[in-house]
């Protein structure tokens, strides 16, 4: 893999040349925006520079494990004075949430590190790296490029979000770049089999009560398959929206390529909008649907929050992913 070595000289120049340094991922942050928000601590106090991490959301408790996890704030505690804000698996400014502040924030520089192909390109420095399977995997050659080297807490988070975001080495972009940066994590002393264990074998009853509930509704038509959670099954088992985790499962069906799952929540500000996460089989892509409704991702796993009520979001939705699938069978651009 050839990488933008040009923007990534930028990205570790920016950091070179600042001190207090802010540290954002996104909104309803995953293994990737974890492992990727503490590793850039871990590389940043390597340097003698003063981090400060913060998440529009908790950590999830999942990944509470991971060393440094407790020094993370909420947007509630972020200050306005930074030399530099590095944002982290974010695709576009809206999902670093309220972490990032307009009118606080817009004179700091902003430095992008991300890896999904739908990135904006937001930042006054924006290092973008489509061909890597994970933010985490982008962190290993910034960390080179600092010369920090690849050991104790920071190999052990960067490779949980390397992980999580192949899930286990699966995913269709799991490249032999991909598994070279996760051997050198490992050499550094992180631990493949507790961080499977810790992140992908692990589940709450609550989760599977979920399931329970909403795959006797699973839908399936025209290559696309689909489940929905309303908020009155999510407090029936006393679940939270990222307690779903389907749509991974769901696109491993034989009669489907795309996979999708709406679950259906309450803003900041108690309104009601539906949480939209797709999946596809390899050869199929998903991200110019999530794109086209205001999100992001990869080809093979993208998605969106939309306003509105759960019926009505679903079957819009699902009306522009069975496009999506026939344009794309018709175009051949599948395997």
């Amino acid at each position: 893999m050839k990488l933008d070595t040009e923007n990534l000289k930028r990205v570790a120049s920016a950091i070179e040349g600042a001190d207090n340094i802010l540290c954002v991922s996104h909104v309803a942050p995953d293994g990737d925006a974890i492992g990727s928000l503490l590793g850039a601590g871990w590389i940043l106090r390597s340097l003698g520079k003063t981090p400060t991490l913060a998440l529009h959301d908790p950590v999830p408790e999942g990944l509470r494990f991971l060393p440094g996890a407790g020094q993370v704030i909420g947007p509630q505690d972020v200050g306005a004075d930074y030399d530099l804000i590095l944002c982290l698996d974010a695709s576009s400014p809206d999902r670093m949430g309220k972490v990032y502040r307009e009118a606080d924030h817009a004179h700091i520089p902003l430095a992008v590190v991300d890896h999904h192909v739908t990135n904006t390109l937001f930042g006054t420095a924006n290092w973008v790296e489509p061909g890597c399977a994970a933010a985490c995997q982008m962190l290993v050659y910034l960390a080179d490029a600092l010369a920090v080297p690849l050991t104790g807490p920071l190999a052990e988070c960067l490779l949980t979000g390397t992980v999580t975001d192949t899930l286990g080495f699966r995913t269709s972009n799991t490249s032999a770049d991909v598994m070279e940066a996760a051997m050198r994590l490992m050499r550094g002393g992180a631990s493949l089999p507790e961080i499977t264990a810790q992140t992908l074998n692990r589940r709450p009853v609550r989760e599977l009560k979920l399931w329970g509930l909403v795959l006797p509704n699973m839908q399936l038509s025209d290559g696309v398959i689909w489940v929905t959670a309303s908020r009155a099954q999510l407090a029936a088992v006393g679940a939270e929206p990222a307690d779903l985790r389907l749509a991974s499962i769901l696109v491993s069906a034989v009669e489907a390529n795309i996979s999708a799952t709406f679950i259906e929540r309450l803003d900041e500000d108690g309104e009601q909008v539906v949480e939209c996460s797709f999946r596809a089989k390899p050869g199929f892509d998903v991200s110019g649907v999530a794109f086209e409704l205001g999100g992001g991702g990869h080809p093979p796993a993208s998605g969106c929050t939309l306003p509105g009520e759960l019926e009505e979001v679903t079957s819009m939705v699902v009306a522009k992913l069975k496009a999506a699938h026939a344009a794309q069978v018709a175009a051949g651009k599948h395997p």
